[in-house]
């Protein structure tokens, strides 16, 4: 792979003590372009601006997709780790062919991110939650003012060192059931991580926040009544001794770490389900005392616990945090196994080397 290595490094510049989420970028980024029916091979040069054509098909007509995904240095031995980004090439190989963007080789992004950080892999922080926040993109590049695919893209990858994505707020989430407006329909774009999925959001969640609240919980877009996700997270409830999560139908975004998690609860013989959520249910189910517990889980925020739902002007209140709770010890195994403390029984991490 060729490498265009910076002149100086701003490493010495960041500010580590206080890292915000994707407010510094790291020295190198890769690239690679799709053109004449055909990806060439990646590069790995300085981070900078990129040229397009102000008539570039992503900028009109939202053909792009990307991923987020982490690489974690080791407490014990130092060493930098990369988080199941087999899963995240998967995932973008599918939200491509939902764009109609030509399919990348999983063997070209995952060797291209494995190279980057590599490169990088100073820019990790050290602190225990803390991550090399790693981005693809890929964006269509022609110019042209026609609604069609474009003939031309290009694979961005760039990394940035982020603190925890709820590190500001310790207390569970207060999360709004938002009826009025949807995150996605059937028959969209809801499974594939791309860009029209997130502008949606921006309006709801702004209001969200102004009211109160720390974030939204989608419901499905035909009733309002059923729930799909919390806002960039997948959700999970605890009813009685059966954790519940809904299933991905289309329209909720396939999560690496729902899968995680969804494993680790079985390794450790924990019922779980993958079903629809009725509103109704859960407000029905703190009334019998049997909701035990909710929590999001997403790259970003790992595991994190969710203390009330307001769903049509009155909140479900979950009960308060007890030893027995399922989230904070799906929270430590996670980042156990990403900081190379516990044993990676299902290979899930790769080591940088080098």
């Amino acid at each position: 792979m060729q490498v265009e290595k910076v002149a100086a490094s701003r490493l010495a510049d960041a500010d580590f003590m206080n890292l915000g989420f994707g407010d510094v970028f790291s020295d190198h980024m890769v690239t690679c372009k799709f053109e004449e029916g055909n990806w060439s091979e990646p590069k790995i040069g300085p981070f900078e601006p990129i040229p397009m054509s102000p008539a570039s098909l992503a900028l009109h007509y939202g053909q792009t997709v990307f991923e987020g995904l982490k690489a974690f240095r080791g407490t014990k031995d130092g060493r930098v780790r990369l988080f199941r980004m087999d899963k995240n090439a998967d995932r973008l190989q599918d939200s491509c062919e939902r764009l109609c963007i030509p399919v990348l080789d999983r063997r070209i992004f995952i060797d291209a991110i494995t190279e980057l950080v590599k490169l990088d892999q100073e820019w990790a922080p050290s602190n225990r939650g803390e991550a090399l926040y790693v981005r693809p993109i890929v964006i269509a590049t022609e110019g042209h003012l026609a609604v069609r695919p474009s003939a031309s893209y290009m694979l961005v990858i760039f990394t940035s060192p982020v603190c925890e994505y709820f590190a500001q707020s310790r207390s569970r989430l207060y999360l709004k059931a938002e009826e009025r407006f949807t995150r996605a329909a059937p028959g969209g774009t809801g499974y594939a991580k791309t860009a029209s999925n997130y502008a949606v959001t921006l309006r709801p969640i702004n209001d969200s926040v102004n009211q109160g609240y720390d974030q939204i919980l989608w419901l499905d877009g035909q009733s309002h009544r059923f729930v799909e996700e919390a806002g960039q997270m997948n959700i999970f409830f605890r009813l009685g001794e059966t954790v519940v999560t809904p299933e991905l139908g289309g329209t909720i975004l396939p999560g690496v770490t729902r899968d995680s998690v969804l494993t680790l609860l079985k390794e450790q013989g924990i019922p779980c389900l993958e079903r629809r959520v009725l509103m109704e249910e859960l407000v029905d189910a703190e009334a019998a005392g049997t909701l035990q517990e909710s929590f999001g889980a997403g790259t970003a925020s790992v595991v994190v616990p969710i203390g009330r739902i307001n769903y049509l002007g009155n909140d479900i209140c979950l009960p308060e945090a007890s030893n027995d709770d399922l989230c904070p010890a799906l929270y430590d195994q996670i980042l156990g196994i990403q900081h190379g403390e516990l044993e990676d029984r299902h290979q899930w991490m790769t080591t940088v080397d080098g």
